[in-house]
């Protein structure tokens, strides 16, 4: 007698050529972020196809959100199909807004274009490819006749790549996910088909401004150069946080093996004259850095920041004084999902099953929508799980190798009916 999961199998590799086609024709609205572009025709491009699936959808414009105006409006697609009960209830999610292509393509990013077995455009791994292979494999299920005990949901979000405020956030916000509803959330971003991404690293934006005082350019010596200022800070960094941060190893499985230490990047040094476009002959009084500081589970926000604000003393203490401000730009906690939850139980059996292998469990080094799901949302059993190689992700020439996103579908499918099914 052939089983439940096996008809399901089945009616994926049947429907190969349309989640394919399917993808490609995500990839071909350009719903490039910044500024935000075609939003409404993907979500309604989803919603569509969501509505031929038998789902009931909603259009969730983020109204209350600053990034949502007339030119680049934030619209959300939610689709909910009942079970025999509410609960338990599974929402898969993905967001739909990519990077901009920028330089070095072969190929159009925009027209999801399959070459040898690969999926191509911008998108395609991070994330379109997730989407349709999460959106299918509910579809799959219902083709194989297999019915469901519990709801399922599926989301596509805007606005990922530059937060999720308008997108993913928005709707836990609007309570439109929220654990007195949602028991599990799987986000198909490109981990590949035999990794499950358990949670992320913290992330601790910042600026550091440092102030000097105006001279004349050739008398610098009457001045105080806060270019110079800010050298200091660089190489106090370098020399001193830097192999702090070295010494560090998180007991997370971070991957790839180097983000498994804390890390802090300069993402922007400007100060003085020097970007206008008539340069005058002055010291400069006014330098800004920014940073990117990721930190560990171990680590504690508090403790981080206090950290940067010793460095910053001690280099003021170790010369001329040192005059500056450290303001906060954005602040994101780690998030982790118990190995041992039911959500990550299921989908290593269903990794199992149609790939042979055992599932990797692993964290990622940046963040992304986890974060809202656990810290707004409440739900503590959420992971990532889809096609695509994350290295690929913002690259020239992404792409999605077709098998990886039928093989995706499928363990999201055979993970629909283990929790819900």
């Amino acid at each position: 007698m052939t089983q439940p999961i096996d008809l399901v199998l089945r009616e994926i590799d049947s429907a190969a050529d349309e989640i394919v086609d399917f993808a490609a024709e995500l990839i071909r609205i350009p719903t490039v972020n910044p500024p935000g572009e075609f939003y409404p025709d993907c979500a309604q491009a989803i919603g569509a196809r969501l509505q031929d699936f038998d789902f009931d959808v909603e259009y969730l414009a983020a109204a209350s959100r600053p990034e949502h105006t007339k030119a680049y409006p934030r619209i959300n697609v939610l689709g909910r199909r009942f079970g025999r009960v509410a609960r338990p209830l599974l929402h898969l999610n993905g967001h739909f807004d990519v990077v901009p292509p920028g330089e070095g393509w072969t190929v159009d990013p925009f027209a999801g274009v399959v070459r040898a077995g690969r999926l191509y455009g911008r998108g395609s791994a991070d994330m379109k490819a997730g989407l349709a292979a999460a959106i299918y494999a509910v579809e799959a299920v219902r083709r194989a006749g297999v019915g469901l005990q519990g709801t399922v949901e599926v989301s596509g979000t805007v606005d990922e790549e530059s937060g999720g405020l308008a997108g993913m956030a928005w709707l836990a916000e609007q309570g439109k996910l929220d654990a007195s509803l949602t028991d599990f959330v799987i986000i198909p971003e490109p981990f590949g088909v035999d990794r499950i991404c358990l949670g992320h690293r913290g992330v601790y934006w910042f600026d550091v401004v440092t102030y000097g005082r105006t001279a004349h350019g050739s008398m610098p010596f009457l001045g105080e150069s806060a270019i110079v200022s800010m050298s200091r800070v660089l190489d106090a960094i370098r020399d001193e946080l830097a192999p702090a941060l070295a010494g560090r190893v998180t007991a997370m499985p971070v991957v790839p093996e180097g983000a498994r230490r804390p890390t802090i990047n300069i993402n922007g040094v400007s100060g003085g004259q020097a970007d206008t476009a008539q340069p005058t002959p002055c010291v400069a009084d006014r330098c800004t850095a920014t940073f990117d500081r990721r930190f560990l589970l171990e680590e504690n926000i508090k403790d981080v920041r206090r950290e940067m604000i010793s460095l910053l003393e001690r280099v003021s203490a170790d010369g001329p004084g040192l005059k500056y401000e450290l303001s906060d730009r954005l602040i994101v906690e780690p998030v982790q999902t118990s190995k041992d939850s039911p959500l990550v139980t299921a989908l290593q059996t269903s990794v199992d099953k149609v790939n042979g292998r055992p599932a990797q469990l692993v964290a990622s080094p940046g963040t992304y929508d986890h974060k809202h799901v656990a810290r707004l949302a409440g739900v503590n059993q959420c992971v990532a799980y889809g096609p695509g190689n994350l290295e690929i992700a913002h690259q020239p020439d992404e792409w999605c190798a077709i098998d990886d996103l039928v093989q995706t579908t499928k363990v999201i499918a055979l993970t629909i009916v283990r929790l819900i099914g």
